[in-house]
């Protein structure tokens, strides 16, 4: 390797990466499918929340051929509370073309790897950087921050002209041989130094080739583009338990929260109270007639764009004789206490199936 191509900024990037990197889980044993697990799992979500995922995801699917015979409920399960449900299924999809074409294995070549499902430009260059250590450079929100103040971007890190610059700019800082180092000490930096308020610059190891530093406008980089505002949701959910079982249905395969089973219910109308909801709800997506009895709880829940707040009650059939027609859902299921721990539900449904089991409202027997 010819060290003499690295530049002054790599060189010592690469040297407080050494002695600073955080000890991850993935980083134990780099393999190509241990890349490809967490950089699906990190995308929107915090390193702290993912490594606990990881860890269990690990030991359940150690490999591709694990992911591919496992059902989609498992495979949901073990996803419950990341978000963004798509990208559990397209593993499970891509494991299935790995172990039909590819013997298990992640394919050593950039272009295949965007054929896969779920993989684009940005986890197909990280396989390919930190699991293969080709030289592919790997940008992410972090990298976007690093880069907008070293190099002291005035354009917000999102416009075309300044990610082709950012991209562009670490293709060529990659130092020969060390791809994969660099762009972990490139994450590592925006991470623990480069942080989006108070950053530490007294520490920076590259605080010397920092522009936006030297100009003293740190603070006001990277320029950013301005949030969509939240919605604010008022829905209603129904715990319909009849001889010891809970209803249960399935979201459908598309849409929001794909495949995942849930309480039935939907979101409040102009006017109605929470009790009016659930009864129109069942009554227009089951036909069925209830009553609602005790509430429950009401949970708090904020997704990417949402702010939910569910209204939860227990609920029972009025006739008792009736039997549910799936208007909206996929699937259902009269499940016990304990079927409820096997199966995936959104946030604001675990959080409630929680609560019933911690006051001891479902029989686990």
């Amino acid at each position: 390797m010819n060290d003499r191509r690295t530049s002054p900024l790599a060189a010592a990037l690469l040297a407080w990466f050494q002695s600073h990197r955080r000890a991850l889980p993935w980083r134990e044993r780099r393999t190509p499918y241990a890349t490809w697990i967490s950089e699906i799992m990190l995308q929107q979500t915090q390193v702290k929340t993912v490594i606990p995922y990881f860890r269990r995801w690990m030991e359940r699917f150690p490999d591709a051929q694990a992911v591919a015979r496992a059902s989609r409920d498992e495979i949901l399960k073990h996803w419950e509370g990341l978000g963004y449900y798509s990208r559990a299924a397209n593993i499970q999809k891509t494991a299935r073309i790995l172990a039909d074409r590819f013997q298990g294995h992640l394919p050593r070549d950039h272009k295949a790897l965007l054929g896969l499902p779920g993989i684009g430009p940005y986890t197909a260059g990280a396989v390919m950087s930190m699991a293969f250590n080709e030289p592919f450079a790997v940008v992410d929100g972090n990298v976007e921050r690093v880069f907008a103040r070293l190099f002291n971007i005035e354009k917000p890190v999102k416009e075309r002209e300044a990610r082709r610059f950012i991209h562009g700019t670490a293709q060529g800082l990659l130092p020969p041989g060390k791809a994969g180092s660099f762009n972990e000490a490139l994450m590592e930096l925006g991470a623990l130094v480069c942080t989006p308020k108070n950053p530490s610059c007294s520490s920076c190891p590259v605080a010397l080739h920092c522009e936006s530093l030297r100009q003293g406008v740190v603070e006001q980089r990277p320029v950013t583009t301005p949030r969509k505002p939240t919605t604010a949701l008022q829905v209603a959910a129904g715990v319909l338990v009849r001889d010891g079982r809970i209803f249960v249905q399935k979201r459908p395969p598309d849409g929001l929260m794909p495949n995942l089973w849930e309480f039935p219910g939907g979101k409040l109308e102009n006017g109605e109270s929470p009790e009016e909801a659930l009864v129109r709800e069942f009554r227009e997506e089951l036909e069925l007639s209830i009553q609602c009895l005790d509430p429950i709880m009401v949970v708090r829940h904020s997704y990417t764009v949402f702010r939910v707040t569910l209204h939860a009650f227990f609920c029972r059939l009025f006739p008792p004789d009736q039997t549910p027609v799936l208007r909206a859902a996929v699937d259902l299921r009269w499940a016990t206490p304990r079927e409820l721990d096997r199966l995936a539900f959104p946030a604001a449904n675990a959080k409630l199936i929680r609560k019933m089991q911690k006051e001891g409202w479902l029989d686990p027997s």
